[in-house]
């Protein structure tokens, strides 16, 4: 029950790669887990609205984490064909594509045109595998996703969970070995050097790491990238509360949450409440309420003082 809690708490505080902001039919199908029938939703309204490329790469991603690969390309192109971004390069909705060599031309394509809208990388080639680790660090989120939902509906562990927790484990361990060797190579990945969504890689990885020295090794560089914004600060904070959960300490940014016994979540207790907001402001962080409610629908009502 303990490593399933903690499993659920990663997923909670990955940072999520495409957050939609409207659900259509599809995507609550796809929430509750029914994807041939999200599949059939998106179908749908690509032949009403062939131009609505969000619906077109959400059917792409239903098709991939059903492993319908030639489906799941075919869509992917075209959703694809007017977009310049590099996220689908760490959407783990496409793990299942990348052992295809069609992979490979998506992850070039994308560079090329990301470069030419927003300017040449210094190391492109190391952001594209810091790309290629925040895809595998977050595949299997959607499953382990459901597990969580089914925990709080039913009260219970479903037996298919043991599996992917474990495999989810070993691709941790393999993601962290990769990020040593790339940061030997390249050195500590930088906003200006990498790109944002790519230098957060190490972040998520480092977080994701079963042993709390890891992350205490890493924590000055995270919180000195933070500082310098060249690095997420949204992930030090959540680095940094999970050192002090782990050691039984409170809390100091609210970034960790537990399941109540109504099995709701919460924020761990927090030292010093009523100056959250104060510490969380300095680093960039919206105010704790705010992020709460979005986060996980929690009404924080704590009144917030600043220091004279």
């Amino acid at each position: 029950m303990k490593q399933f809690i903690q499993m659920l708490f990663f997923i909670l505080f990955c940072s999520t790669v495409f957050a939609q902001s409207s659900s259509s039919k599809g995507d609550n199908l796809r929430d509750e887990g029914k994807l041939e029938a999200a599949i059939e939703a998106y179908k749908s309204q690509y032949l009403k609205l062939s131009n609505d490329w969000q619906n077109t790469y959400n059917l792409a991603c239903a098709y991939a984490l059903t492993f319908q690969v030639d489906s799941a390309y075919y869509y992917l192109e075209i959703s694809l064909k007017n977009d310049n971004s590099l996220w689908v390069l760490a959407d783990a909705d496409f793990y299942g594509l990348t052992e295809d060599n069609r992979w490979s031309i998506i992850e070039e394509n994308q560079l090329d045109k990301f470069q030419k809208s927003k300017g040449v990388l210094d190391k492109p080639e190391y952001a594209k595998e810091l790309l290629n680790l925040i895809l595998k660090d977050q595949a299997l989120d959607y499953y382990i996703d459901q597990a969580k939902g089914y925990y709080i509906k039913q009260g219970h562990i479903p037996q298919w969970y043991y599996p992917l927790g474990e495999f989810k484990k070993q691709i941790v361990k393999e993601n962290y070995k990769k990020m040593q060797q790339l940061i030997e190579e390249y050195g500590w990945p930088k906003y200006s050097t990498v790109g944002k969504l790519a230098a957060d890689a190490p972040l998520l990885i480092i977080n994701h790491h079963e042993d709390d020295k890891i992350r205490e090794k890493y924590l000055s560089q995270i919180k000195q990238s933070c500082l310098d914004e060249e690095g997420s600060c949204m992930e030090f904070a959540k680095i940094q509360d999970r050192i002090l959960v782990n050691d039984n300490k409170l809390q100091i940014y609210g970034m960790q949450f537990r399941y109540n016994m109504d099995r709701a979540l919460e924020p761990f207790p927090i030292k010093d409440p009523e100056y959250v907001d104060e510490r969380r402001a300095k680093i960039g962080l919206e105010p704790l309420k705010q992020y709460l409610k979005r986060k996980i629908n929690y009404d924080w009502t704590v009144t917030q003082k600043k220091h004279n």
